[in-house]
């Protein structure tokens, strides 16, 4: 979360979820066609951690449906009620609906009525 849209929001976000998940080979990154995702520095970062690059087709809102769909439901389920002080409550506020509720809770109806996280384990599994 930031007050600019800007490489370095997606730069040090990949760099996050890098270093938390350390995906496999044939990973995906799938964006927009967002300046922030069209720099050199990112495009750079994709290519040193072996991640192809999908971007939307310009003015197509339905490739982009599952995202979307997931900030209709952080919108709906969480943020709409309420009113936050600081940037840094409503950070917090995000990342604890997103990491203890989205994730691990939250049944997924295009994933079998599991969570995220169930669903990663069996994927992993087979």
């Amino acid at each position: 979360m930031s007050r600019r849209i800007n490489r370095h929001l997606v730069l040090d976000a990949l760099n996050m979820a890098l270093g938390q998940r350390r995906p496999g080979e044939d990973l995906i990154h799938h964006s927009d066609r967002g300046v922030q995702y069209l720099s050199d520095d990112f495009q750079a970062l994709l290519k040193v951690n072996g991640i192809t690059c999908s971007m939307s087709d310009k003015g197509s809102c339905y490739d982009n449906a599952v995202v979307e769909s997931f900030f209709a439901s952080l919108k709906r389920e969480r943020t709409k009620r309420r009113n936050y002080r600081t940037r840094n409550e409503a950070r917090a506020d995000v990342f604890d609906y997103i990491e203890r509720f989205y994730n691990r809770k939250r049944r997924h109806g295009y994933v079998g009525n599991i969570s995220s996280v169930q669903f990663e384990h069996r994927t992993m599994r087979a």
